[in-house]
């Protein structure tokens, strides 16, 4: 059965996926942690967010089905970091979005 998501074309559909992701302001915290570590960070994550350890996992979860980061098996944890080629097509796509957008509002008179 066909929903009405499936109506668009695959990359709005993708940009609107990928937006859900980035619509908690946890895990736009746990991305910025990820930048500023620039590096894979297993634990630590925890230690710099207000959160549980159960709900940081489920945000991770949730960034990495969407593509954002990548984690790696490190012993008996997950290591994490921000998948750089997705986050920069998201950036992309955002600006090829907006600059449409723009154009459009642009000659609007209203």
């Amino acid at each position: 059965m066909q929903t009405k998501a499936d109506q668009f074309d695959a990359e709005t559909t993708e940009i609107a996926e990928q937006a859900k992701a980035l619509s908690h302001p946890a895990r736009l915290a746990i991305l910025r942690v990820l930048a500023e570590r620039s590096e894979c960070i297993c634990g630590e994550i925890v230690e710099d967010l207000p959160l549980a350890q159960s709900t940081v996992s489920r945000h991770l979860k949730v960034l990495k089905e969407a593509g954002l980061i990548q984690g790696t098996v490190d012993g008996p944890s997950v290591c994490y970091c921000l998948d750089p080629e997705p986050i920069a097509a998201l950036r992309d796509q955002f600006d090829t979005f907006f600059d449409g957008l723009s154009t459009a509002a642009d000659s609007i008179s209203c």
